[in-house]
């Protein structure tokens, strides 16, 4: 709890504590009057200057000068009362301002949680880099650091800039950027994000980004971006409030004037100005929009800090909106449905068995670069061995041919088997075939392929589940291996062999579609991916280890690169603006009923104390619902 909700709360009680005290003090006239003006000043002195400050910079028409309109004015007619020899009723203004203030003070709470949530991210934030120079250990400003620079990160310390592990192993704290609290294991040659925490192993990492490039620094732009961009449903709230309010203001006045005016001049008789301005002042305190005004801005920004503490980093409540309209959901297939690097799937020996087969393999491909030939190695990692590989050869196209043990061994793929008069065969598997010859004889291959993420297929289970009515691939890759992968995960649709230029067209052609229903969302992690993210209705990034054009181009980032979380977000979307039309539709609708209960005289100030600050009670506890999406 802050400094001003401690103070806040304590007015609240004070001012509760003397107006049940003042009901047992039996005193009349300028005496109860003053008594009673000092809890009503205690609670509502703030309100009173606000209204006051509006007024002074020609902006008056807010909730403020409504209820100092109406409160004063409840004071002025308690006062006139008890002059004309009734019990003035200083009570209800009172109970007016403090109801308002118990509002107030829930809807500051609701916003600390949901920002909580929010700057539990911006504690990613790193205070200082060390860098490691001729003198020893040095921090500096992580602005500062230049690419390629070498830096120390020491148990406990936030990694500062992204980069590469030199030296070290240890385990990272990767919660505030992925919303999960599975630690991750690194050592040398791993790559690390900035934000993550470094638990136990001291380490040497070589930066590949200047900091304001580095993914803790564009985490943090967006989140501090995300409550600027409003949502239709909030424009539509703002721009009902410039005209409702001052309507409300110059319907009360009317109410106050104009029904005395024809008692005394059109029927002739007394004019009841006291009735009639009292309901006037019902009508100001039951017209205040503060349930509207407070809640809908406060739904969507619960819903953002929901989404953040799962690790779905949404851009903006305008995104949020269009988010939980969506009912086509396009995805690209490398490192989004699948890990985008290669294993080893099948060994299919000829005339060497299998662990000799991919021992030649490793051998052979010891020294090249190539992400297949990292797959061929990982495979079979024991390399300190008595093979003795020489005169390694790489084949352009073809493959790499190598002397291992005084034997010829090539590896490559069907043209290099031609080339040197192997009889190679195909194989049923799906992926890359890796043919194996020694001294020219085909002795088996190996497969390689890029394997599908461990809850690809949960994840499209769950999008359907969540009402998303297509789900569709696109993808670079061949027919053969889209339509397994499309196949394996139970998707919609695929379509392949695709450029990015390609990639847009199908969007495009998915949107200008009649049959689709909803908005368009795609979801991808390339650089190629940027332009159809752009051209989408809304664009999901894969955001861990996706390129940093993809998650510029992306509305909506997924922290851990999970696509379970796709259906997670769509949810909490849904669940945000199904809270905001709850909302909306209550707050209207009570009021415009209590206005004209009071209007009528049926509704006093007691049940336009309830119409305002009640229903701007119960909204904002719904709009804190927005918060607890863990079970979605």
């Amino acid at each position: 709890m802050t400094q001003k909700q401690k103070k806040n709360l304590l007015r609240i009680l004070a001012t509760s504590v003397l107006m049940i005290a003042l009901a047992f003090v039996p005193v009349q006239g300028t005496v109860r009057f003053l008594l009673y003006l000092v809890p009503y000043l205690l609670i509502g002195y703030d309100i009173l200057i606000k209204a006051g400050k509006g007024i002074r910079n020609l902006r008056a028409f807010d909730e403020s000068l409504l209820m100092a309109i109406a409160t004063v004015g409840a004071m002025v007619l308690a006062v006139y009362e008890e002059h004309t020899g009734g019990e003035g009723d200083y009570v209800e203004a009172i109970a007016v301002m403090l109801f308002y203030q118990i509002g107030e003070w829930f809807q500051s709470y609701a916003v600390g949680r949901s920002r909580k949530n929010i700057s539990e991210l911006m504690d990613i934030r790193p205070d200082y880099a060390n860098v490691e120079g001729e003198g020893g250990m040095e921090q500096v400003d992580p602005d500062e650091v230049e690419v390629g620079t070498t830096i120390i990160v020491q148990p406990g310390e936030k990694i500062p800039i992204d980069g590469i592990v030199l030296e070290g192993v240890s385990t990272l704290n990767t919660s505030a950027l992925t919303g999960e609290s599975l630690p991750r294991d690194v050592g040398k040659g791993d790559e690390v994000i900035s934000g993550c925490i470094n638990l136990n192993g001291l380490l040497k990492i070589r930066t590949t980004k200047e900091f304001e490039e580095s993914t803790a620094s564009k985490i943090l732009d967006l989140v501090e971006n995300a409550s600027s961009r409003k949502s239709k449903s909030e424009d539509f709230i703002a721009r009902f409030a410039r005209v409702y309010t001052p309507a409300v203001v110059f319907a009360a006045i009317a109410l106050a004037l104009f029904p005395p005016l024809v008692q005394r001049f059109v029927m002739g008789g007394a004019p009841e100005w006291g009735t009639w301005v009292y309901r006037a002042l019902t009508f100001l305190v039951i017209s205040c929009p503060c349930a509207l005004v407070i809640s809908i801005p406060l739904s969507f920004f619960a819903g953002l800090g929901g989404a953040s503490k799962s690790g779905i980093l949404i851009k903006g409540s305008n995104y949020l909106e269009t988010l939980s309209q969506v009912g086509t959901v396009v995805m690209d297939k490398t490192g989004t449905l699948t890990k985008g690097v290669f294993d080893v799937t099948a060994v299919h020996p000829e005339t060497i068995d299998s662990t000799e087969l991919l021992h030649l393999t490793a051998h052979v491909e010891r020294y090249s670069t190539h992400p297949i030939a990292a797959s061929l190695r990982a495979a079979y990692p024991n390399e300190a061995d008595d093979c003795r590989v020489e005169q390694v050869e790489e084949i352009a196209g073809h493959g790499i041919r190598a002397m291992v043990n005084g034997k010829t061994v090539c590896v490559g793929n069907e043209k290099m088997m031609e080339a040197i008069g192997a009889k190679w065969h195909s194989c049923y598997h799906v992926g890359t075939t890796i043919h194996v010859a020694i001294d020219g004889t085909y002795v088996g291959h190996v497969i390689i392929s890029d394997v599908v993420k461990p809850h690809a297929k949960e994840a499209i289970t769950a999008m359907h589940q969540a009402g998303v009515g297509k789900a569709v691939m696109l993808t670079g890759d061949s027919g053969r291996v889209a339509e397994k992968v499309a196949e394996e995960l139970g998707l919609d649709d695929c379509f392949s062999e695709l450029l990015p230029a390609d990639k847009v067209e199908r969007v495009e052609e998915i949107l200008a579609d009649p049959g689709h229903h909803g908005k368009v969302a795609f979801v991808g992690d390339g650089i190629n991916d940027a332009p159809v993210l752009a051209r989408a209705d809304i664009g999901i990034a894969m955001g861990a280890m996706g390129s940093d054009a993809a998650i510029e181009a992306a509305d909506v980032v997924l922290m851990d690169d999970d696509p379970l979380k796709i259906s997670k977000a769509i949810r909490i979307s849904r669940k945000c603006l199904r809270i905001v039309h709850e909302n909306i539709y209550f707050a209207i609708g009570i009021k415009f009923l209590c206005l004209i209960l009071g209007a009528v005289g049926i509704a006093n100030m007691w049940l336009a104390i309830f119409a305002d600050v009640g229903v701007m009670i119960l909204a904002i506890l719904n709009a804190m619902r927005a918060l607890f999406v863990e079970k979605l």
